[in-house]
């Protein structure tokens, strides 16, 4: 399904679009096909980056989006002519499509503005695009000036006692399970999986909720129906805007990305490149999180002056909340074993 938004740039219905597939005139270089996940952030990069791009390229950018991207680039990957070019999408999606034919190897010598990015933020298939961050949030009425600052504050239910929720997916909550059980940020991976679960089972009788939803974890907090849990920043800094009970730290967060990748015999391959580049670019970059609350997957970006210091304290991505964080590693997730955690989660949650 194709979402038109209000951008003149932006336009274009699917029988169109199959009519330029079919008829081949999808292949002219001067638009691109670009995919993201719909809702408020893609109205909100479509301000700060994919407008603004479109402008200083020359280009006209068409847009789709897919809550889950994988399962697309999967069916058009079979068909070995895709209709997407550029897509948003977690890392590991992008990895685990290189892996299988399905996404195409970047030329970084045509993408200058990933030259300076961390090489963390970069893999074969894809560069990061924005952050956010799967944080330890409180209530601050409940702990007053004594609240959790780590996962091991978590785990302490005498320290801390409470009601708690946690998210219903092993990504990130395996790696809080290990830091509360002791492991260094840095020595995570590969994770200890056993380890893991078996701290996992220690807190499973205190939690009153496993949210499966970023909405559900925010009506958590706002209704003041649990004490602290995981969540994810952005969700958390909007109940901060109703509730100022409510913090949040970035110890031990698990900082997460969505990155750019091109899909494989992409329509328009030479001009997908071009706004792979272009989307990177640190002042672009830098607008994202005037829309709205993600951090820029450049952190070039913090350094063009055009995001308030104020607004720069609460992003994931700001070179000093990073340092406090662990990297999640969507190649471990796409991986063999983190494909055996998934399945292993389902088993745990059901028990």
């Amino acid at each position: 399904m194709i979402r038109c938004f209000a951008s003149s740039n932006v336009r274009l219905s699917a029988s169109l679009l199959a009519l330029l597939a079919t008829t081949g005139l999808a292949a002219a270089a001067d638009q691109v096909v670009f995919v993201s996940q719909g809702g408020a952030y893609q109205e909100a990069q479509t301000k700060a980056i994919l407008d603004p791009a479109a402008k200083a390229l020359g280009i006209t950018v068409n847009q789709d989006s897919s809550p889950d991207a994988w399962p697309v680039i999967k069916t058009q990957g079979a068909t070995g002519a895709p209709t997407w070019d550029v897509v948003d999408t977690p890392t590991e999606d992008c990895v685990r499509g290189g892996d299988q034919g399905l996404i195409e190897k970047l030329d970084f010598s045509q993408i200058p503005n990933a030259a300076n990015m961390p090489e963390a933020y970069k893999t074969p298939y894809s560069v990061a695009y924005e952050f956010y961050s799967s944080v330890l949030t409180y209530n601050t009425k409940k702990f007053g000036g004594h609240p959790p600052q780590s996962w091991a504050d978590f785990w302490n239910v005498k320290a801390f006692p409470g009601t708690r929720a946690l998210r219903n997916h092993p990504l990130a909550t395996l790696e809080a399970a290990l830091m509360a059980d002791g492991v260094e940020p840095s020595k995570l991976y590969p994770l200890d999986v056993d380890r893991a679960f078996k701290k996992l089972e220690e807190i499973k009788p205190n939690i009153t909720v496993w949210w499966t939803s970023g909405g559900q974890s925010a009506q958590l907090l706002h209704d003041g129906e649990v004490d602290m849990e995981m969540a994810w920043n952005g969700r958390v800094t909007s109940v901060m805007k109703d509730n100022p009970d409510i913090g949040f730290t970035f110890n031990q967060g698990l900082l997460q990305n969505t990155s750019l990748c091109i899909l494989k015999n992409a329509p328009h391959l030479k001009t997908a490149v071009r706004f792979l580049n272009e989307a990177i670019d640190p002042k672009l970059q830098a607008h994202l999180p005037l829309a709205i609350n993600y951090g820029p997957g450049n952190p070039q970006a913090f350094k063009t002056g055009i995001i308030p210091a104020d607004l720069a304290k609460t992003l994931p991505s700001a070179p000093e909340n990073a340092a406090k964080q662990a990297l999640i590693a969507s190649a471990w997730w796409s991986s063999p074993a983190g494909d055996a955690a998934l399945k292993r989660w389902a088993t745990f949650v059901q028990q």
